[in-house]
């Protein structure tokens, strides 16, 4: 009888040496994965206060611009193209098409210095530009915490828990193609 606790014993210290390892890897990803959803969602937050913004911002300039209606479409498609976006790919698109549009939209600003100076556009243009800063700062909080999921869940062990427990690998957030590039705004129209 003796012999076998003693062998109950050993496969229990077996399976607690084997077991515990893997749960606190497994609790690990868990919380790495919980970070990068978190962050995700700090982005959604920050992309929906801009996208509240922007119908203000186009009815301020609208009353001066009236013959730049080709930027009103854009940055209207580009927040329908954002509002769609179902994966942080697309969103990242949506969100550089937005940006883009954007920026052509205050360089029209330019062309009316009666626009500049009024209280709503300036309110409206330091709250955007508040929010662009926020939406940076959580793109960067957001590939952070996937950088870090993802170098958890390759590094070994957590490799073969992260494989066998079902935990996928989480994209950055990257610019869209063209980002990179200047806008064209076309005054000559």
């Amino acid at each position: 009888m003796k012999k076998s606790v003693k062998i109950l014993l050993i496969v229990l210290a077996i399976i607690a040496v084997i077991a515990f390892p893997i749960i606190g890897t497994y609790n690990n990803l868990v919380s790495l994965e919980q970070k990068v959803d978190a962050a995700q969602s700090n982005i959604d937050t920050q992309l929906q206060r801009r996208s509240d913004l922007i119908p203000n911002l186009v009815s301020t300039v609208k009353g001066y611009a009236t013959q730049e209606k080709d930027i009103f479409t854009d940055i209207a498609n580009a927040r329908s193209k954002l509002a769609g976006a179902s994966n942080v790919s697309d969103q990242a698109t949506a969100d550089g098409e937005l940006s883009n549009a954007l920026s052509r939209l205050l360089v029209v600003v330019e062309k009316y210095p009666d626009l500049k100076s009024n209280e709503n556009f300036k309110d409206l243009s330091i709250q955007l530009e508040g929010t662009e800063n926020r939406i940076a700062i959580a793109r960067q909080d957001y590939n952070t915490a996937v950088t870090n999921y993802n170098t958890k869940r390759r590094r070994f062990p957590s490799n073969i828990v992260s494989s066998l427990l079902g935990f996928e690998e989480k994209p950055l957030y990257k610019a869209s193609a063209g980002a990179q590039e200047v806008p064209k705004v076309d005054f000559t129209k």
